[in-house]
């Protein structure tokens, strides 16, 4: 038992354990929770169960939750449109909820070139508009992603995806005209920035490239953290060949590496920056930032979707972006990000299988093998951690091709103690999962 944590029972108890067997026969079987457990409230970044154990959500609803569970100012933003109306399309009746959100999301995007917005429901739909306006927009086909990359389930958006099981496994055949480059990763393939181009020109004539889209930090692929040099490289070779450059912001942007959008941190001015998950804490609401002429130059009703932009979405992230300016998130996010990599660097002096801890912000993971000469994946004991993690009250998320990172993606308005009761709990894990471990 901590300040934050409450286990009461086994886990799962028994009210979950019911729940499971009616999940069991309804919901169709590839949708597999993390949790044994079913939610019955959550706060913050503690969610309680039917049987009354209360757990720290270290995942964030899978990165949705920057402001953490139930925001009182967002609840209150939400109540109040929800008297107002809650549909109309904003192509069919305009509101202003999403112009207001178009012009702050506008004035965040980095760079001086003037913006504009248009929202969606997913980080999917944003990644594949994204596509959608580069090739109107440049009259080319071609479309650049990279290895490690996560960038939606939606037929294109699956093709731009690395990892093939689960994601892809049986449901080719693929989009065409995508690409993949390899993205520099420190801790295994540190690449020279003239290798990604010499490799570019071995797949696709630049001249047909309509966009290259990057995550400018790998979220589920393993949380990797690009050299310094990476993105503004991307951005020299986008103005030499002619296409755009694309930012996937889903998972880092909204805070959670210390800016606002984590391109930030690399000086560079995308043309389009696609953000999701966070953005409405909870509301299923997307949207593309792009450079006002990009945006512009497709004819009226190109692009659109029925319940894109919401106006119960719009304003829950209209609160969110106070929130993350009055409570000083970005700064939080930092703190937070120091605070978990000293710890997990703490732990690898101790567990030799840790083999790396990295991270921008608060988007911190870290890696597990089996041999840190060798590095190679070690994915039976980073899930073996993941659940007595889970047993003892804290929820951790796993990232990486090989799913052998434990990501974090608490909220950035947990208190330092929770952190801390959480990382205590991790350590535990550790031991645990080890102890049980073969030699």
């Amino acid at each position: 038992m901590g300040k934050y944590i409450r286990v009461v029972t086994e886990i799962p108890g028994p009210k979950s354990r019911e729940a499971m067997v009616e999940k069991e026969k309804w919901v169709a079987r590839p949708l597999s929770p993390l949790a044994p457990f079913f939610v019955a409230k959550a706060e913050g970044t503690v969610i309680e169960d039917l049987d009354g154990n209360r757990f720290l959500d270290f995942t964030g609803g899978w990165g949705c939750l920057n402001v953490g569970h139930n925001h009182p100012k967002v609840l209150a933003a939400v109540r109040a449109q929800l008297e107002r109306f809650i549909h109309t399309d904003f192509t069919a009746v305009p509101y202003e909820p999403y112009v207001e959100l178009a012009r702050r999301l506008g004035a965040l995007a980095p760079g001086p070139t003037p913006k504009k917005c248009a929202f969606f429901n997913s980080g999917a739909e944003a990644v594949e508009n994204a596509v959608k306006i580069s090739r109107a927009f440049t009259g080319r086909k071609a479309v650049l992603v990279f290895e490690n990359a996560f960038h939606g389930r939606t037929l294109l958006t699956m093709t731009m995806t690395h990892k093939a099981i689960p994601y892809k496994a049986g449901f080719g055949p693929y989009a065409p005209d995508v690409f993949r480059l390899p993205y520099p990763y420190p801790y295994r393939n540190p690449l020279p920035m003239e290798e990604i181009e010499r490799r570019l020109l071995s797949l696709v004539d630049p001249k047909e490239v309509a966009c290259c889209v990057v995550e400018p930090v790998i979220g589920e692929g393993g949380f990797i953290v690009p050299p310094p040099e990476f993105l503004p490289f991307l951005r020299e070779l986008a103005n030499r060949y002619g296409f755009l450059l694309v930012c996937d912001e889903v998972q880092s942007g909204v805070g959670r590496t210390g800016k606002f959008f984590a391109c930030e941190h690399f000086g560079v001015e995308p043309d389009l920056i696609c953000v999701a998950k966070s953005i409405a804490a909870g509301f299923p609401l997307s949207g593309v930032i792009g450079k006002a002429e990009i945006m512009d130059a497709l004819i009226p009703g190109a692009i659109g979707s029925t319940f894109g932009g919401n106006p119960v979405g719009c304003a829950a992230a209209l609160a969110v972006l106070d929130i993350v300016e009055e409570e000083g998130l970005l700064a939080r996010a930092m703190r937070l990000g120091g605070l978990i990599k000293r710890e997990l660097t703490r732990m690898a002096e101790k567990f030799p299988v840790i083999g790396e801890v990295r991270g921008l912000g608060a988007m911190v993971g870290m890696e597990l093998v089996k041999d840190r000469k060798t590095k190679e994946p070690a994915p039976e004991i980073t899930k073996a951690v993941q659940q007595e993690a889970l047993r003892r009250g804290v929820i951790f998320a796993t990232a990486g091709l090989y799913g052998n990172v434990i990501r974090f993606l608490l909220p950035l308005t947990t208190p330092e103690d929770a952190v801390l009761e959480g990382l205590s709990v991790l350590e535990e894990a550790f031991q645990a999962a080890l102890a049980r471990a073969p030699a």
